[in-house]
């Protein structure tokens, strides 16, 4: 298990929740509610996205990507800024023991088990992306 690897089981986790929160949000179009309860909801559907694209940073920072290039695809102009937002995470994430890694990963089967319950025929080929990445290295 590397921090790379456990960012990435991290990503799917995310997007995990991120689809269900909006599936949740689909589902209370039609409920009669406030519009402070309509905005809360969509503001945890926003922090959501944020921590999912932080995530991705992350682990495209650990698989080596340059700060230049994470920085023109978060749209950013100053990649040591960027650097310097990620830094405790990248050394907090970095600073794991293999056991540390391996417990932060455990029970991502189940992202398998959900994406195998929610695949549909447009989505990429593979019933068991997380697996499929943990085989890999």
């Amino acid at each position: 298990m590397t921090p790379e690897i456990l960012a990435r089981i991290a990503t799917a986790r995310a997007a995990r929740d991120l689809s269900d929160l909006a599936r949740q949000a689909v589902a209370t179009t039609a409920q009669t509610t406030s519009p402070t309860e309509r905005i809360r909801r969509a503001r945890e559907l926003r922090e959501l996205t944020n921590q999912l694209v932080d995530l991705v940073v992350l682990a495209e920072s650990f698989g080596g990507t340059s700060w230049e290039e994470i920085t023109e695809a978060l749209g950013r102009r100053d990649p040591g800024t960027v650097e310097r937002e990620f830094a405790a995470d990248v050394a907090e994430w970095g600073g794991k023991s293999e056991a540390e890694l391996e417990r932060a990963a455990a029970g991502h089967e189940a992202l398998d088990e959900w994406y195998a319950r929610h695949r549909e025929d447009q989505d990429p080929e593979g019933s068991t992306p997380v697996a499929d990445l943990l085989n890999r290295h």
